[in-house]
């Protein structure tokens, strides 16, 4: 068992040298007594080059108490969403998707480590990023194009209400906005960026087949 620890804290913090990334989201709650192991994985990946590790707090917990100052409703569709295309009715926390296709258990380092090492990683997008908006040149393909916003730095919370009571959880890449720029068809086009709410969040490119469908490229801004 320890051996296993070990191996997979070696996965989560290191990783393969790889072309492309991975697009890992996890979806939890500040009021979820489940959750902080599954943080601390993404956490653990947070600065991994390789990876595009993205935290969206949804809404559903904050009924028992304690409001998740970074809950949005648009998170909570989004994790809906995933489950309706995939023919699913329920969700649940913590909870994993790997390329907008594998999903998993958050807590398990081991198993966290499994399917991001399993995952293909994804094409770049032909992007270039200019003040207040982006250039995506002519490429085959196409799909929904979402901007995310995410804080880097460790965002520590300190929860006084509900599961995680008298806790201070820490948080990394959590996500601060979350917008559809629209349908992209492959050809050149332009889209105008809305204003950041933070001088200090990252930003990346998702392209996505449709509402819950998988990512089909990504890159960070």
């Amino acid at each position: 068992m320890r051996s296993t620890i070990m191996l997979a804290a070696a996965l989560l913090l290191t990783g393969p040298a790889r072309a492309g990334l991975v697009v890992v989201e996890l979806f939890q709650s500040q009021g979820c007594s489940s959750c902080p192991p599954a943080n601390a994985n993404l956490n653990a990946v947070a600065g991994r080059a390789d990876l595009l590790p993205l935290s969206f707090a949804v809404t559903y917990w904050d009924r028992l108490g304690w409001p998740d100052r970074f809950a949005s409703p648009a998170y909570t569709a989004r994790q809906y969403d995933y489950a309706h295309a995939q023919g699913r009715q329920s969700v649940w926390t913590p909870q994993v998707y790997v390329n907008g296709r594998t999903t998993l258990v958050g807590p398990r380092p081991a198993e966290f480590a499994g399917a991001i090492t399993a995952a293909t990683p994804l094409p770049a997008l032909p992007v270039s990023a200019t003040a207040g908006q982006i250039s995506l040149s002519a490429q085959g393909g196409g799909g929904d194009l979402w901007l995310v916003r995410y804080d880097p730095r460790q965002r520590d919370v300190a929860v006084r209400a509900g599961e995680n009571a008298g806790r201070t959880l820490p948080h990394r890449n959590i996500v601060v906005q979350l917008v559809k720029l629209g349908r992209w068809n492959g050809a050149a086009a332009r889209y105008a960026l809305p204003a950041a709410p933070d001088a200090g969040l990252a930003s990346a490119l998702l392209l996505q087949a449709g509402q819950g469908g998988p990512i089909v490229a990504a890159s960070r801004l």
